[in-house]
């Protein structure tokens, strides 16, 4: 199993916390409320512990759970407390109404976020294309993920695995960009064609 730190304490961390101390996982919150942190590892249970912010993480992997609009500044003020880690990128970077994204053409939130990361951290971008409230359900679900480092995205694949998650890659984190796209397709579909926000993006295999 791994040992997980969750910068963040929004609903996502919540429902990915949920399912990796479930899943048999070591995980320590943290945020600037710390208050609100030690609330949601006392509901967690599992062992679940209380970091520091701005500490060096506990875990080896470390799940961004902040808004894209301050996810590079909080990686810049960890600077090499990340040094080495893992660090999962879960935001969505679509514009207001969720028609657009805010980013430059040719690049991607995770790769502004890695930029800012120590050189020895390997960003992954993943969970973004699952709405949050799905993420909570009891539901075998399937998680995209983008990344350059083999042996981080082989790190990711298996903590994904252990939330009763299907993990499939989609390539380097040039990719990033179109998994960070999917978040207005999904918003859109959800108010239009589905019509509800309980769905989830899945891929079939066919023989």
């Amino acid at each position: 199993m791994s040992s997980v730190s969750f910068i963040g304490l929004g609903g996502m961390a919540d429902a990915i916390a949920a399912r990796a101390v479930a899943g048999g996982n070591s995980v320590e919150l943290v945020g600037r409320d710390t208050g609100k942190a030690k609330g949601l590892a006392a509901e967690l249970g599992g062992g679940a512990t209380v970091g520091t912010f701005g500490a060096v993480p506990a875990g080896d992997i470390v799940v961004l759970a902040v808004p894209y609009t301050s996810a590079v500044a909080v990686v810049t003020k960890y600077g090499d407390a990340l040094a080495g880690k893992v660090i999962i990128d879960i935001s969505n970077t679509f514009d207001a109404d969720a028609t657009g994204l805010v980013t430059p053409d040719g690049t991607s939130g995770a790769q502004e976020i890695a930029k800012a990361a120590p050189a020895s951290a390997h960003v992954v971008k993943a969970f973004n294309t699952v709405f949050g409230h799905v993420l909570a359900q009891d539901r075998r679900l399937d998680v995209l993920f983008a990344g350059d480092d083999a042996r981080a995205k082989v790190g990711v694949a298996t903590f994904i695995e252990s939330l009763g998650l299907r993990p499939l890659d989609v390539g380097g984190l040039e990719m990033a960009r179109w998994l960070e796209g999917v978040g207005p397709l999904l918003m859109g579909l959800a108010r239009h064609g589905a019509g509800t926000f309980d769905i989830a993006l899945g891929v079939d295999v066919l023989d």
